[in-house]
């Protein structure tokens, strides 16, 4: 394996849908992240308290939890800069959904379906 864009980056990706999860853990890998996945929002707690990663891409539509309490619960944590970077992904059109994960701390929002290559373009750039 050779070095890639996110080598030595540990990446959470957390979505119910298993397409999106193959897709975005296959890129990731492919550029040399760490990759671990979880399907819904209480899963998405669990794996980024235990191990927090550097960033996290994040369904809005989940169950159990939705994206948004837990990108609440991650970025109300008060570890400093510990805090995993965020980037929401969901199939919700309009502007409400995103001015609400902005007042949350999200640090990127993309509306599906996404361009795989805007999306890691905005990993690279959160990461760097």
């Amino acid at each position: 394996m050779t070095d890639g864009l996110f080598t030595n980056k540990s990446i959470l990706i957390v979505d119910d849908d298993p397409d999106v999860v193959t897709a975005l853990s296959g890129a990731f890998s492919d550029q040399g992240a760490s990759v671990s996945t979880a399907t819904d929002g209480n899963e998405a707690i669990t794996r980024a308290d235990a191990d927090v990663p550097d960033l996290i891409i994040l369904d809005a539509m989940l169950p159990k939890r939705s994206g948004f309490l837990v990108l609440e619960k991650l970025k109300g944590k008060k570890n400093g800069d510990a805090k995993p970077r965020v980037i929401m992904i969901t199939g919700n059109e309009g502007k409400r959904h995103q001015s609400w994960a902005e007042s949350l701390g999200v640090d990127a929002y993309f509306n599906k379906p996404f361009r795989l290559d805007r999306l890691m373009e905005s990993a690279q750039t959160l990461l760097s």
